[in-house]
């Protein structure tokens, strides 16, 4: 396995960490990984394993105000600025391989944010990957909504501790305990982001019927930080055949990193796999067709 990082998108006031880990020959497609609220792209390894074993180019990036990336913690002024990152992003990317299929994977808040993506630029993506995606309240109290839609018009970077329950990521301890360990995890959220969030889950949910690309969507029973019943709803709404679902009996949130891991990185992998076949498949008949 090649690893490479360093930063996709440079300026005066934004610089964007980004990491790549390359199979040895050619890839047979590539994954954008798009991290949860709080969380940052080395917390996927599990699954980064997994795809590059089966030869498949993994990338990944810090979103604004998370890990190595610039910005202040937990704030966005608008969410077309993770929008625009991640389509930047997958620009990046495409660049260095411009033949291969790529999927786009997002977790929690990377859920939403790449749910957002395909519904606006479809066009470069063979497939999306939604786990466990925030798309209803976050489980925070009511009167923390209320005081952030307020705050968000007159103090949009005031910022507290978001309080999630760590003992929710997963039912492996060793996980819970390296969150908490974790330097690069911060866990603030500010007024701005919670109110962006939420005008972005229902313009999401709103506009599931128009869903193009192949979808994959999973999620836990036992998630006690996203509701499995807002996928479920996304999931149901969009017209498109080329759909399916994963539910994990018992699952807390991050599958991927919970005691089945390795089930859910698999049955991830197998999918997109299935995905290029049935994309080389349409390839070819296009040419007989062409020829």
């Amino acid at each position: 396995m090649q690893h490479k990082e360093g930063f996709f998108n440079e300026s005066e006031d934004q610089r964007l960490y980004y990491q790549c880990w390359l199979p040895r020959g050619d890839a047979r497609a590539v994954v954008v990984i798009v991290h949860g609220f709080s969380d940052h792209c080395d917390r996927y390894s599990n699954l980064v394993k997994a795809l590059v074993k089966r030869h498949l180019a993994v990338y990944s990036y810090d979103l604004r105000g998370h890990g190595r990336s610039s910005g202040k913690q937990g704030y966005i002024e608008h969410f077309d600025e993770y929008r625009q990152d991640t389509h930047t992003f997958i620009s990046f990317v495409s660049e260095r391989h411009p033949d291969h299929p790529l999927f786009l994977f997002g977790h929690s808040m990377g859920g939403l944010i790449a749910l957002d993506q395909a519904l606006y630029y479809p066009e470069r993506l063979s497939g999306v990957i939604a786990s466990a995606a925030h798309l209803g309240n976050p489980p925070v109290a009511p009167v923390k909504l209320t005081l952030g839609r307020v705050l968000s018009k007159v103090w949009p970077s005031f910022s507290i501790d978001a309080g999630l329950d760590e003992s929710a990521l997963s039912r492996d301890e060793t996980v819970v305990q390296a969150y908490r360990d974790d330097p690069l995890v911060h866990g603030q959220a500010t007024a701005r982001l919670s109110t962006e969030l939420e005008q972005a889950v229902a313009e999401t949910q709103a506009n599931a019927s128009q869903f193009k690309p192949p979808l994959l969507i999973y999620f836990g029973t036992e998630d006690r930080l996203t509701n499995p019943e807002d996928s479920q709803r996304f999931y149901n709404n969009v017209r498109s055949t080329d759909k399916s679902i994963i539910i994990y009996e018992g699952g807390h949130h991050e599958n991927h990193n919970d005691i089945h891991s390795e089930r859910v990185v698999i049955e991830v992998a197998q999918w997109i796999e299935a995905q290029v076949l049935i994309a080389s498949q349409q390839h070819e008949h296009q040419d007989s067709i062409d020829g």
